[in-house]
């Protein structure tokens, strides 16, 4: 099976012509809908794979729903629209729109924008996931520091003998240094408090 597309097309004809084509080129429309209203409710019922929407300009309602979608149930998003404002363009990339496609609705072309939408939308995820990791390593740096310059202090070590002190506590707890660090400054914070 092909991918699963939710297509929100507020014109009959349009959205036919547009599903022919998705289907033509091997995509399943598993679901249409006439507008963005309850898009996230859809979603989740559906579980499509992308969300193609083809309206003649995006109003604000549609953006606020798209962002409720890359929030909480994140979708490639591609929208075709008529609309070359490019205020209103910047709104929908910010929104979660993958491919902002303006006067480029051909039953051709529909299969490669999808395509382009979906990688564009995988490498967004993927450096929002690297962004979590090193913000994530970093907060744990900032805790095993501050917790190594606890030990100093009340220890009166050296820092290489405080992180020290603190891997072989991480070791016989079974527990990675972080958290280790994170109980070293709560004890610590509770004893000063």
């Amino acid at each position: 099976m092909g991918l699963r597309v939710l297509l929100v097309d507020d014109d009959p004809e349009r959205a036919a012509m547009l599903e022919a084509a998705l289907g033509a080129s091997g995509c399943a429309v598993i679901g249409r809908a006439d507008s963005a209203c309850d898009l996230l409710q859809r979603v989740r019922e559906s579980q499509p794979d992308v969300i193609v929407i083809d309206q003649e300009s995006p109003d604000r309602d549609t953006l606020e729903h798209l962002c409720l979608v890359t929030r909480d149930a994140p979708r490639p998003i591609v929208l075709f629209t008529q609309e070359k404002d490019p205020a209103r363009m910047r709104a929908a990339l910010k929104a979660g729109v993958s491919a902002y496609v303006v006067d480029g609705l051909s039953a051709e072309r529909v299969r490669a924008v999808v395509d382009v939408a979906m990688t564009r939308f995988e490498e967004h995820e993927a450096l929002k996931r690297e962004l979590r990791t090193a913000r994530t390593s970093l907060a744990e740096r900032k805790r095993i520091e501050r917790a190594k310059g606890m030990v100093m202090k009340s220890r009166g070590v050296c820092e290489d003998e405080a992180y020290r002190l603190l891997r072989k506590l991480a070791m016989e707890r079974n527990q990675k240094l972080a958290q280790v660090a994170e109980s070293v400054i709560a004890a610590a914070e509770l004893l000063t408090s």
